[in-house]
């Protein structure tokens, strides 16, 4: 055996008989398959599952409208599932509601499909539906335009009238849908509107008069909003609020308010109403002594101001006594003596007024009072006594006059 194993002309023969028997075995398979009907390929049939497969209508869209007709439906395919199963993959085929040979009323149609390939099995759910055609109408309509979250505006905005392009649509259904309109309307949301809306593109919805949203024909389906957004202002005077008094030996001077006036924004209508704006009110009970206050400022609700708080500037003048000031004689002529009768001690009290930083530290070393004697000869004489000081102090002896004795 190992002898004929080695031998060329053996393995030779070998090869050619297996390839004759080869050749026998398949086309005895071929002419099998081929004529034996029971014969079942490789290649058995399937079920796919098409959902939600669109229901196209065909209709005279001219003259009639139709209601009833399901979006979609679900389609079982069977077949070999080598066409199977990209049908179902590429949804390749069709399925409809024929409605062109029916008139006005209720229909009870069947669901139908085409375009499925040979060899392939539709079954559609639900086969049949009920469905209503009404004759066709048209309308026109005029767009109103309603703000959405417009609490949500920033304070002092307002909103102007809306232009809407074009300002009417057709709408087209059945008599008794278009019967049913109350309102066509787009919606524009203001949330934190600062700046104007130009041709913003917007929606067309339509309801009727319970407010459901109507399923209807809209031309155009889009519209064009324009809407100015204001923020209105004016200035107005700050006003100051004050309470108490002030402490002894102080008054009031001057008090004013850094800036004296602010912009305030709001609604016109409330800007109409509003000629200031005051402060916080300013206790002068708890003032002691000249010098500059923040003050928050008080507005209505609904307005804003430019600024919160303003540079108070209290402004205060002090009346203070200062005793014992000398008098002091002038311009007695040569020779001659002077001698007070009245006051003997030749002194007097000067009230002192002025502002508060320049009167508080006075003392009689910064005051001179004097009574002037010239050309005045021997004997008793009445003088006016004048002093002075500090500029800006109104000073004012207590005695506005002295007797004197020339000798």
């Amino acid at each position: 055996m190992d002898k004929w194993l080695r031998s060329k002309w053996f393995v030779s023969i070998l090869s050619l008989a297996l390839t004759i028997l080869l050749y026998v075995f398949v086309n005895v398979e071929t002419t099998t398959s081929q004529k034996d009907p029971r014969y079942t390929p490789s290649n058995s049939e399937e079920t796919e599952q098409v959902e939600n497969m669109p229901v196209n209508i065909k209709i005279n869209d001219e003259k009639y409208v139709v209601s009833g007709v399901p979006e979609s439906v679900n389609v079982s395919l069977e077949g070999s599932a080598s066409i199977l199963r990209p049908t179902a993959r590429q949804r390749a085929f069709d399925v409809y509601v024929d409605l062109r040979n029916l008139g006005p009323g209720e229909h009870t149609v069947e669901v139908e499909y085409a375009n499925i390939p040979k060899g392939l099995k539709a079954y559609i759910e639900p086969k049949t539906v009920d469905v209503t055609l009404e004759k066709r109408a048209t309308k026109t309509f005029k767009v109103k335009a309603d703000y959405i979250n417009e609490d949500k505006l920033p304070k002092g905005y307002e909103l102007g009238e809306p232009v809407i392009e074009p300002d009417t649509v057709k709408i087209t259904s059945s008599d008794s849908v278009i019967d049913q309109i109350a309102l066509v309307k787009v919606f524009v949301d203001v949330t934190g509107l600062t700046d104007s809306v130009h041709k913003r593109e917007v929606p067309v919805n339509v309801y009727d008069h319970l407010g459901n949203e109507l399923d209807v024909k809209i031309e155009p389906k889009n519209v064009l909003v324009s809407l100015d957004v204001h923020n209105p202002n004016k200035r107005v005077p700050v006003k100051l609020k004050t309470e108490g008094e002030l402490p002894d030996g102080l008054e009031l001077n001057s008090i004013k308010a850094e800036p004296n006036e602010v912009e305030i924004y709001g609604k016109k209508d409330l800007l109409k109403e509003i000629d200031s704006i005051s402060t916080e009110t300013i206790d002068l009970a708890k003032v002691k002594g000249s010098g500059k206050i923040d003050a928050n400022l008080k507005w209505p609700d609904q307005v804003k101001a430019s600024k919160k708080t303003v540079i108070i500037t209290v402004e205060l003048k002090q009346k203070l006594t200062i005793k014992d000031v000398p008098i002091q004689a002038e311009g007695l002529g040569a020779g001659l003596q002077v001698q007070f009768e009245k006051p003997d001690d030749a002194v007097t009290d000067v009230a002192a007024e002025g502002k508060e930083e320049q009167v508080s530290n006075l003392a009689s070393d910064d005051l001179r009072a004097k009574v002037d004697l010239s050309g005045l000869d021997k004997g008793k004489h009445e003088v006016i006594i004048t002093v002075t000081g500090p500029d800006q102090v109104k000073l004012t002896p207590k005695t506005e006059s002295a007797t004197v004795v020339i000798s």
